[in-house]
């Protein structure tokens, strides 16, 4: 269309070519926030529109008003707080849904729920599938050592940089954000998703660091996500607990791939099973 000489955006054209993506949602885990994100939100917004809501401000007025009403923050808590988000602002289901450590449990409770609202999960070093969890959020705010916290969540020293050590420290100093992070942890600590595995029937993608320090026995997580019935598992060497910053680039691509049906095979070297046979042969 012309006017006055020029070329104007063909509005009806536009419709018909456009194409929305279908959403992925992440929700990260206790000691992380939405940030936590940040190496793999422009990659996977080039193939999904990203959603990221905001469970855990622990700042924030929403969750504070729960608290001082006398609620608990508890992982169903913080599943019903995610199906609002889904139902009222995304609204597109089956969804995409990746979550890393206690955001794993949300998502496999959420999925348990609402089976039929699930497409596909991704599960980045998910807590509460087996054993104990070492808790560094909690010795960091007991013992005022946030170096220590923050060096716990990564295999590699340069992620543990002094930027982000400060950034935790001004976090804590704020009595309102510690508030709502330690009734998080009372909440939430020593709760298990293991009797969920079994009820959760979507294809799933679990993503582990062999060298995490806050999950105490990855070998026994892995053996207990076997029991899901269409899990597929991928174990990265000299990896701690956040994959998805010190493996970015792998990361992005094994979820991208995965979700478009096109993880044919998990190459050998992040095979789970090639890990543990590789682990017990180092032992003897």
């Amino acid at each position: 269309m012309k006017t006055n000489g020029r070329n104007f955006f063909n509005l009806p054209l536009a419709l018909r070519s456009y194409r929305r993506s279908g959403p992925l949602v992440l929700v990260n885990g206790l000691a992380e926030q939405s940030e936590s994100w940040f190496a793999n939100r422009t990659s996977w917004s080039r193939h999904f529109d990203v959603k990221v809501p905001e469970l855990l401000v622990y700042d924030g007025d929403d969750l504070h008003r729960h608290i001082d009403g006398g609620g608990e923050v508890t992982i169903g808590y913080l599943t019903d707080r995610l199906a609002r988000y889904l139902d009222e602002f995304v609204q597109k289901p089956p969804y995409n849904l990746v979550g890393s450590s206690l955001g794993g449990q949300i998502l496999l409770t959420y999925a348990a729920r609402h089976p039929e609202k699930v497409n596909k999960l991704v599960l980045i070093c998910p807590s509460g599938l087996h054993g104990d969890e070492n808790l560094p959020v909690m010795e960091g705010v007991r013992r005022s050592d946030y170096d220590s916290l923050v060096r716990s969540v990564f295999h590699k020293a340069q992620f543990a940089g002094e930027e982000l050590v400060e950034a935790i420290e001004r976090k804590f100093r704020d009595r309102r954000w510690k508030k709502g992070v330690l009734r998080t942890l009372r909440g939430t600590v020593g709760h298990s998703v293991g009797d969920l595995l079994e009820r959760v029937p979507h294809q799933t993608l679990l993503i582990w660091g062999l060298d995490d320090r806050v999950i105490a026995d990855i070998p026994g997580s892995i053996r207990a996500a076997e029991r899901m019935p269409r899990a597929r598992q991928v174990a990265i060497p000299r990896c701690g607990h956040a994959p998805q910053i010190e493996r970015a680039g792998l990361v992005n691509k094994l979820v991208v791939r995965f979700l478009k049906d096109k993880l044919v095979t998990i190459p050998p070297m992040l095979s789970p099973v090639r890990s543990r046979k590789a682990r017990r042969a180092a032992a003897h």
